[in-house]
């Protein structure tokens, strides 16, 4: 059984993860049952995912588990787009999530690489 701590990926979607809760206390109280809570949820599903993923028993498993994370990043880019053009989030900060974001989902990518090469 895989150790999900001991990811890079796990790590940096966790990080990932405390950041956009903080972020998005600073939402809109019409927000708390909308954008609020998809993009919290989409967040959390990302390393929520590859943690599930590590206590499979086969690569093929891990890897299932891995294209769901990889979907919950992109539906998190969405909404990091969504609260931007919201003007919930300034240019900048839209900025720095959108390269985390992308940066785990091209890990991901790498990971898949790795378990469909073995």
């Amino acid at each position: 059984m895989r150790d999900f701590k001991k990811y890079e990926i796990w790590q940096l979607s966790h990080s990932l993860t405390l950041e956009v809760y903080k972020i998005t206390s600073n939402f809109p109280k019409q927000e708390t049952y909308g954008l609020t809570s998809q993009i919290r949820r989409a967040t959390a599903s990302i390393p929520t995912n590859i943690s599930e993923g590590c206590g499979r028993n086969s690569d093929k498993e891990f890897n299932h588990f891995l294209n769901i994370a990889l979907g919950s990043a992109n539906e998190t880019e969405y909404l990091l787009i969504l609260s931007k053009d919201l003007n919930y989030i300034t240019e900048e900060l839209f900025s720095e999530l959108d390269l985390k974001t992308n940066t785990i989902k091209s890990k991901i990518y790498k990971l898949k690489q790795i378990l469909i090469q073995q």
